[in-house]
């Protein structure tokens, strides 16, 4: 299997150079060459699968020949042995609807499922191949933390977190701050997460310095996070439909970034009997608007009580332009150099007809969110984080059968909300008790690309 850049301008990479590489030289995301068509029988196969497996068998064709069969089966079956579910991502009912639970790993939220085999993909090259990495990246809350402990105490990797200084909750912040390995450095940034994301794609633009500091990243432009997310999508349809292709199953997806709603789109495009993909905002509802008029605009980036999504800027929103574009790259590149320098985008009527046949959407207000926590406890006792109540309201607002939520964090990592909306706090799993007690390591800097370009020169000049 062969990746190329949305933007047309990098020649074709094998798996393990699109891993390491991240982003495209020429600014773009990779994308597979073609994707894999699976046919109903394998689709009736992989239903009764364990997730381990399955995960195999979903990732084994993007692989290729980089990585041996039983080498990546050894790779998913350490990267879940971490998880405290047996099921890794199991499903859960409550008060009339389902929950894909995503926050078994050890950061508790959805980022482990990913982030996890990513941090192995990544020791398994560097140990075959030689080199080091200094892995870059930017959070709005989870990311962080997850891609942090998918590499800490590695060899040969270095990483460099970037977080909106008092926009990620306090759990969030700590879970970051608090990883003292001396390979792990957190950065938290006066301004917002698009000023921290805007940062990263800055010094990944600046090829001279990234191919002399050996930069990778972990955000999900990664190619390599949104194949390992494809995944529970299958394994939820699985547990669902039995196996019967004729049964589809629709999902309502809390979506900052894009990459997880991606990821559905992705499974759908291989052949996944997907129905329905609702993608739930907050007030920051960019994506909302562009699914109901074809415009995608910058706006003001509101502070919500589900701070992961509170973004403008989708990354992985370019890897869907370029499948809506039927792959064209020069199409994609003049659509992106619009929004620079208008600060939006439009799509015509004809493509808007295909967004809105790819994706329902539905943004929720904070008071939504709060009701919907509430609502949920009080009728099940079952307590969702923020972002889940948000795709819980969507998936309601939608109104469709058989649709489950991704539940994407454990509640307590945001406690501020599920107390003002219930009167009391989620219990903190085993791998958030004692947390705010212990021990953190983090630098302050000014948003902007020069202020980081010299802090990781300063850092890897020590080492």
């Amino acid at each position: 299997m062969k990746y190329l850049s949305t933007r047309g301008g990098v020649e074709p990479v094998g798996f393990a150079e699109a891993v390491m590489m991240g982003l495209g030289t020429d600014g773009g995301l990779l994308v597979p060459e073609r994707l894999p068509r699976l046919a109903p029988e394998t689709l009736r196969a992989w239903a009764g699968l364990r997730f381990q497996d399955l995960a195999v068998e979903v990732i084994a064709p993007f692989v290729g020949d980089a990585i041996p069969r039983a080498d990546l089966a050894d790779l998913v079956e350490r990267s879940y042995a971490s998880f405290s579910h047996p099921e890794v991502t199991p499903l859960h009912e409550a008060a009339g609807q389902r929950y894909l639970e995503l926050f078994h790993g050890p950061t508790a939220a959805f980022k482990d499922v990913a982030l996890q085999l990513l941090g192995n993909l990544f020791e398994y090259l560097l140990a075959r191949d030689g080199g080091e990495l200094n892995i870059l990246g930017a959070t709005s809350g989870d990311t962080g933390s997850a891609a942090i402990y998918g590499v800490r105490g590695k060899a040969r990797i270095n990483i460099f977190i970037l977080h909106p200084k008092g926009r990620v909750s306090p759990v969030q912040e700590r879970q970051m701050t608090t990883v003292l390995d001396a390979n792990v450095h957190n950065v938290a940034v006066r301004g917002t997460f698009d000023d921290a994301q805007r940062i990263v794609k800055a010094l990944f633009n600046d090829l001279d310095f990234k191919a002399s500091h050996h930069l990778g990243a972990v955000n999900s432009i990664n190619w390599a996070r949104i194949l390992a997310q494809t995944v529970y999508y299958f394994y939820a349809w699985g547990r669902l439909s039995g196996g019967d292709p004729s049964r589809s199953v629709d999902f309502a997806v809390p979506t900052g970034n894009f990459g997880d709603v991606f990821a559905g789109f992705l499974a759908r495009r291989m052949g996944l009997p997907v129905g329905r993909l609702i993608i739930a905002t907050n007030r920051n509802d960019i994506l909302t608007r562009f699914v109901a008029t074809g415009s995608y605009a910058k706006g003001e980036v509101y502070h919500t009580l589900s701070p992961a999504m509170d973004i403008q800027i989708a990354s992985n929103f370019e890897r869907y332009l370029y499948y809506l574009l039927d792959e064209n790259a020069a199409a994609v590149r003049t659509l992106l150099a619009e929004m620079d320098q208008t600060g939006r985008m439009q799509v015509d009527g004809e493509r808007l007809k295909q967004v809105q046949a790819d994706f329902g959407a539905h943004a929720v207000s904070d008071p939504e969110t709060l009701a919907q926590i509430r609502a949920t406890y009080q009728a099940s006792g079952y307590i969702l984080c923020p972002h889940t109540a948000v795709g819980a309201r969507a998936a309601a607002a939608a109104g469709t059968p058989d649709t489950v939520v991704l539940a994407t964090a454990h509640p307590a990592k945001f406690n501020e909300a599920v107390r003002e909306a219930i009167g009391r706090e989620a219990p903190p799993p085993p791998s958030l008790q004692g947390l705010m007690d212990r021990p953190a390591r983090s630098v302050d800097l000014d948003a902007e690309p020069d202020a980081v370009r010299a802090l990781i020169r300063a850092t890897l000049a020590a080492h």
